[in-house]
């Protein structure tokens, strides 16, 4: 039986400001409470958290241009493949790398507190050792062993 590979693109911070301005749609999805702590600063964004995405990834449209977001680029990672699996054109729907980390650190529009990206500890993050339980147990159990995220 043939295996279909699933192709999905990925653009930088500096691309994805270029697609919010010609009206892409971003998703964030980090739990509540990181957004809570630093939000991205755009006009077109909805927060699906990894932890509900399954049940609400219909609610985003198929006819429009999207980017997903996260922290560090890998959860967005993972739900921009569900999406594309799930039917939804890979040229139209795109993972930013990176994620809010690298979009703070290259001085793009936030909300909220910025000293832990700023400060390169990273470790705060979906997995690191201050994250909550809803945060760690959407991004695979936590730490990757390492003190860092693992997302």
């Amino acid at each position: 039986m043939e295996t279909k590979q699933l192709t999905v693109h990925e653009i930088c911070p500096t691309t994805t400001q270029s697609w919010v301005k010609k009206g892409a749609l971003l998703v964030d999805v980090r739990e509540k409470d990181e957004v809570e702590q630093l939000a991205y600063d755009v006009p077109n964004i909805v927060n699906i958290p990894l932890s509900e995405f399954e049940d609400r990834y219909h609610e985003l449209p198929l006819d429009k241009d999207i980017v997903m977001v996260c922290r560090s680029g890998g959860r967005s990672l993972r739900t921009t493949a569900y999406l594309v699996n799930n039917g939804y054109n890979p040229d139209r729907v795109v993972n930013m790398q990176h994620g809010i980390i690298r979009l703070a650190q290259k001085g793009f529009p936030t909300k909220g507190d910025t000293s832990s990206v700023l400060s390169g500890n990273e470790g705060s993050g979906c997995c690191g050792p201050t994250a909550s339980k809803t945060t760690q147990s959407s991004c695979n159990g936590g730490s990757n062993g390492s003190g860092s995220a693992c997302c």
